[in-house]
């Protein structure tokens, strides 16, 4: 019995008290009493939860009922059988608002000795990243590959070939395919291979835990959820850990996680405050205490739980826990000696392996064109195979005209059903004209995706001395994408500014303090002199630096010894914060005399301008958030006076203090704005004791809180920071990167359009864009901001006319252009527009008024008519709303979104290519983008140059393998008609299966890896290049059909060439002709020139690569005909190609023909590349080539022409190619 008390009790592991349970046998228990028995075991499920509101002594009372079950009155006594159903009630609500959570019994220690401990059931702390076990490899393997359409389709053909009698042997679609999925099972083993040998490294190293106050060595992946587990100095994290205790005597520890979120720097977490004094293996092993936190979740940057402790005859203690308490796995411990830690999520619960999951699968243009294109070509195989089909049964109407002697089928055959012998034949046709569709294309396109993203980490001009680090590529599907972007959206601070901080004024009740540091021998005087405009009261000076060094999260690292002597001049400490900004406010008010010194044991030491240390401890910090653009501290100095010091923005901090204090400081913080300096508004109010008692209990309930904790914290915050004092604010400088206008200008010339979407107040960001030249001095600003939309109750009035006059003026009152103007920007004057997220608020989120529904429209026809847009005070939800807003527009323009900062994410992850910053401000949005690169700058030569080629290259590729695979098929189509429509196959098996494999595959797969058809120095120096194939222009329907009718004519030309040059002459001088094969072979072999030379022909950049493969494939032809004819192959029920291919090579007239056919076929391109040379060379300007094709778009209406263009650039940058 009490085995099924305990496995009743299972789900919900004791947390607040302890229930004793009485073994019974089961036969004491009476019919009667037996639901009674189970009922309590409910009820006492739900009260040991904590969820159901009984007294200590009633539910031990409860406990020892429900263990011995035998005195009903006993039972009674303590409820009424009447309240079990609300006593249900409940227990169902508790359950609801428990769901999410877990608990965990440190070290597996019972809270009190009579408690039974049940082992709880969470995974074990195994990794694993394979997808496959020796034993499902090939099914999931096989069903993963024939997801694909274009495999499944080959499979079905494949089938058909082995069930119906078809024209060709299985081996021709089997092979492919099977060398298809052969190839793709093999990398993609391998791969998983290197998985299991990575996770086997880790699940195998050696960790120590604490049993029995000893340490006991055990493997990693035999970590249990409640283990006590100790972790040494650069040894990384097994599992998620809450850190219990250090060596160190304040509770600290520092860590990176280079290897979660890609940031190098060290971060500080903090022990549980009442656990840090056991820092021995004894100490910790006495602990007893359960954990209660959320569920596993994927973010590494939030946390909630809370610990309790349980001591001897004491009450309970309980302490809050988030994520500073948090060590994750992966993470590696520095500059602390060792750590204690309960393991709360192991394995594939750890935040580390919930993060493996990819983020949602983006597609490319390319992509879709390919499907397009693909849906037309089937069309055209069905179509043939019709075409076939019916014109063979017309055929075989005439009663001379019945299938030849040597295809003749057995009786059984033609007494078949008519409709069914029509299909069979249908499916013949289809089967035998299969290879329109090509198979190997995908296979192409994903190598030619995977390594051409290597040139894009390997590029040497991308790399940063500073960081050391070089361009990141996270996914290389978008390869092509990034030369096709319309729309850029970047963030400001860290993305165009270097985000390095430089302390440069403020002002105090209205008096502006500006430094003025000199140099003397190479050292700065730090301490003076300074340059004052008016001076405040020295009580509100002091009181200002003392909440610089108060109001912030930086610690002090500190420095190594010099000559064994701390505190020696040359000895510096250093500052550690997540914010730029903050490092720079403390070392401005290091330069008017107030230095922090650090945080020990919460207590905060500065030292002030008389040299004196002053201590101030560290109650409660409400940190910094996106939402609220503000922190505050609550301090209490030596006298006991409490103060709460708050800094942030000016639109967060000023409708939060005394109204008649910001006039004179918020005229300083504007013209600080204007001049592009970030500017923080510094406040304070001192509490009274029991105002200090009341936040206190709501910030502590706030903390304990497992479900909406962050939601009930904000709602204390913003009751605890109100009615403050102004006291004054700060300037900070972030100098633009270098080269940003520059690119800003490349981007615009470029067609791109750029859109800064910024938290910063529009002053600020307004003077950036002036200075990175996103807005010229020419630019007409139009704006839409809360100071002129106003803030009474007509504001959405307000806003209706200007949007109304806004429309008018750029879009009503403008003439339509004559042609074609696709970029709209092109208009005699430019405009740009400011946005605030307020007004954006009201626009997105419009009243119920029916008026105001239709803002979003007119909104966003504004924009695309501005040459640039600033959007300012955006939260980054709002950055996100900006981009699907652009992105879903008519025509589904491509976007682009680059940022540095966690509040970046959101705007990368909506756009079409997300580009991170490796920024100051963590590695989240270089972790969630699709490109990385260090700066800005380096975003020029991504696109114009990488995302031009890598366009051109892939948009080749897609053309020309569609074009040769209608060159291979249609001499087959059109043989039907001199066969009888018998389905006899043109070319020899091993001819159809080694087409797309060897003979064609290598030279396009080259070419889209090496191609430059424009030198990377002239594609970056020349922006207006990049719109020469924007809009996806190469794969576009007109293109398209220009290479399907390229085809077609090749096509035509090889098997009519052939047929009418040998349709009267003899092959060999004995007079012999030659056969079907000898036919169908001779066609081959045009075939396979000319294509081929065609891409020779087309290839402007030569390497020894391209040399290799080209004439290497037409070796490898030859050789391999010679090899495959001249041996008799016992597997071969018929050696039709035996010395065929050398017979034909025998005669003059078919080299001649060879040689003739080739040239014809490839006339219309050797005639445009003569015409192009000739038309240069009259503009007496050296050789500057580009492709010859179709599908560069004319550029008129505010851009150079397509002719105008190539005449400038061969003026400017004369070329010679190979």
């Amino acid at each position: 019995m009490a085995t099924f008390c305990r496995a009743l009790l299972l789900a919900t592991p004791p947390v607040h008290v302890a229930a004793t349970l009485v073994p019974v046998p089961l036969a004491a228990l009476s019919f009667a009493q037996l639901p009674l028995f189970v009922a309590g075991l409910w009820v006492l499920r739900a009260a040991n939860a904590g969820i159901f509101p009984l007294g200590q002594g009633r539910l031990s009372a409860l406990a020892d009922t429900v263990g011995s079950a035998v005195d009903s009155d006993r039972w009674s006594s303590l409820f009424r059988l009447g309240d079990l159903p609300s006593m249900w009630s409940v227990w169902c609500a508790g359950e609801e608002k428990r769901v999410g959570t877990r608990t965990v019994v440190v070290g597996h220690r019972p809270v009190s000795e009579a408690d039974a401990y049940v082992a709880q059931k969470f995974c074990d702390n195994r990794i694993v990243s394979s997808k496959y076990t020796v034993w499902n490899f090939l099914p999931k393997n096989l069903f993963e590959q024939f997801r694909r359409i274009a495999n499944f389709y080959f499979l079905i053909i494949f089938l058909v070939q082995v069930i119906v009698d078809t024209p060709t042997s299985p081996v021709t679609s089997g092979l492919p395919l099977f060398f298809v999925i052969t190839v793709t099972a093999i990398k993609q083993g391998y791969e998983d291979w290197l998985r299991h040998r990575a996770d086997n490294e880790v699940n195998k190293s050696n960790v120590f835990i604490i049993e029995n106050a000893k340490q006991v060595q055990k493997e990693s992946e035999k970590i249990k959820v409640g283990d006590i587990v100790e972790v040494k100095a650069d040894e990384t994290f097994p599992c998620d850990l809450i850190f219990l205790a250090s060596s160190s005597t304040d509770g600290t520890c520092y860590v990176t996680t280079a290897s979660l979120d890609g940031e190098s720097n060290f971060k500080t977490h903090y022990a549980v405050r009442d656990t840090t004094v056991l820092c021995t293996d004894e100490a910790i092993d006495s602990l007893t205490a359960t954990i209660e936190c959320e569920q596993p979740q994927p973010d590494l940057y939030k946390f909630v739980g809370r610990i309790i402790m349980y001591r001897s005859n004491q009450e309970p203690v309980a302490r809050s826990l988030g994520p500073e308490n948090l060590l994750l796995k992966g993470a590696t411990l520095k500059n602390t000696k060792k750590i204690y830690g309960v393991a709360v999520y192991t394995g594939m619960e750890t935040k580390m392996a919930l993060n493996y999951q990819g983020k949602s699968q983006k597609r490319s243009a390319v992509e879709k064109s390919i499907n397009a294109f693909l849906i037309v070509y089937l069309c055209i195989l069905l179509s043939k195979a019709t075409v076939c089909t019916t014109l063979k049964y017309v055929w075989q109407s005439n009663p001379f005209n019945d299938e030849p002697w040597y295809n003749e089928k057995t009786k059984k055959e033609r007494e078949t059903f008519k409709v069914l012998r029509m299909f069979t034949d249908f499916l013949s046709f289809m089967v035998l004209f299969n290879f329109i569709i090509p198979v190997s294309m995908y296979v192409t396109v994903e190598m030619q995706k995977f390594l051409g993203s290597f040139f894009i980490s390997w590029d040497k001009e991308m790399y940063d001395e500073e960081i050391k680090e070089g361009a990141l590529v996270n996914t290389s599907d978008l390869n092509e994408e990034l030369g096709q972007v319309e729309f850029v959206f970047t963030d400001k601070t860290g993305t165009l500014t270097e985000n390095s901080m430089e302390f440069i004024e403020c002002c105090i009740d209205g008096h502006k303090y500006k430094d003025c540091i000199s140099e003397v021998d190479g050292y700065s005087q730090t301490d003076g002199p300074l340059k004052y405009y008016g001076k405040a009261e020295k009580s509100r000076e002091e009181l200002f630096l003392r909440a610089l060094c108060l109001c912030h999260t930086v610690r002090i690292k500190q420095a190594d010894q010099v000559d064994g002597l701390i505190g020696h001049p040359e000895c510096k400490n250093t500052y550690i914060s997540s914010s730029p900004d903050e490092i720079a406010l403390v070392k401005g008010a290091e330069k008017y005399g107030f230095t922090f010194l650090g945080l020990e044991n919460d207590f905060m030491k500065i030292r002030n301008q008389k040299n004196e240390t002053e201590m101030y401890q560290l109650l409660h910090t409400l940190n910094f958030d996106p939402v609220r653009r503000r922190m505050s501290v609550i301090v209490r100095t030596t006298s006991g006076k409490l103060l709460l010091f708050c800094k942030g923005a000016d639109s967060s901090v000023f409708p939060r203090v005394q109204q008649e204090e910001i006039q004179q400081i918020k005229v300083h913080v504007d013209r600080n704005a204007m001049d592009g300096y970030r500017t923080l508004c510094v406040a304070f109010k001192e509490l009274t004791q029991k105002e200090y008692d009341r936040i206190d209990r709501q910030l502590n309930e706030a903390k304990m809180a497992l479900q909406d904790r962050e939601e009930k914290m904000a709602k204390v915050f913003e009751d605890t920071e109100a009615d403050m004092h102004l006291i004054g604010a700060t300037a900070v400088e972030d100098r633009l990167q270098e080269q940003s206008a520059e690119t800003i200008e490349a981007l615009h010339a470029a067609g791109m359009k750029v859109w800064v979407l910024t938290g910063d107040k529009m002053e600020t960001a307004k003077s950036t864009c002036y200075a990175c030249r996103l807005f010229q001095t020419s630019t007409e600003l139009l704006e839409l901001t809360a100071r002129v939309v106003g803030e009474s109750e007509r504001k959405e009035d307000r806003l209706h006319e200007l949007l109304m006059d806004y429309h008018k003026r750029l879009i009503q009152d403008v003439p339509k252009p004559r042609g074609s103007l696709k970029r709209s920007w092109t208009l005699s004057q430019e405009y740009g527009l400011i946005i605030d997220g307020s007004t954006l608020s009201l626009i997105l989120n419009p009243s119920q008024d029916s008026s105001s529904s239709h803002y979003k429209n007119i909104f966003l026809q504004i924009c695309l008519k501005c040459t640039a847009v600033l959007c300012c005070r955006m939260a980054p939800l709002q950055k996100a709303q900006i981009v699907r807003m652009v992105k879903n527009t008519k025509g589904s323009p491509i976007t682009l979104s680059v940022g540095d900062g966690a509040n970046d994410v959101s705007m990368i992850l909506e756009a079409h290519v997300g580009i991170g910053i490796k920024g100051k401000e963590g590695r989240q949005a270089a972790r969630n983008s699709d490109y990385a690169v260090p700066k800005f700058k380096h975003l020029r030569k991504l696109l114009l140059a990488h995302g031009h080629l890598y366009y051109v290259r892939i948009a080749h590729l897609v053309q020309y393998f569609f074009y040769k695979n209608l060159c291979f098929i249609l001499p087959q189509f059109l043989y039907q008609f001199f066969c009888g429509f018998s389905q006899q196959p043109l070319y020899d098996a091993a001819y159809l299966t080694m087409y797309n494999i060897c003979f064609t595959s290598l030279p396009i797969l080259a070419y889209s890896l090496l191609e430059q058809h424009i030198t990377i120095d002239t594609l970056t120096s020349d922006p207006q290049l990049y719109m020469k194939v924007s809009d996806n222009a190469m794969l576009q329907w007109r293109p398209f059909l220009y290479w399907t009718f390229l085809g077609a004519f090749e096509g035509l030309v090889f098997f009519f060439g052939v047929y009418f040059l040998f349709q009267n002459s003899s092959l060999e001088d004995n007079g012999k002709v030659f056969g079907n094969w000898t036919f169908g072979t001779i066609v081959f072999t045009v075939l396979v020139f000319t294509v081929t030379l065609k891409l020779a022909l087309d290839t402007r950049f030569w390497t020894w690569m391209n040399h290799f493969v080209i004439w290497g494939s037409l070796a490898f032809y030859v050789f391999f005909s010679f090899f495959w004819g001249g041996v008799i192959w016992p597997f071969l029920k018929q050696q039709r190609m035996y010395f065929v291919f050398a017979h034909m090579l025998t005669s003059v007239s078919t080299w001649l023909a060879i040689i003739l056919l080739i040239f014809i076929s490839l006339f219309p391109e050797i005639l445009l590349i003569v015409f192009k040379s000739i038309k240069e060379r009259s503009h007496q300007t050296g050789i500057f080539d580009l492709p010859i094709l179709v599908s560069y778009k004319r550029i008129e209406n505010g851009y150079v022409k397509t002719e105008d263009a190539l005449t400038n650039l061969a003026e400017r940058y004369p070329l010679r190619i190979l």
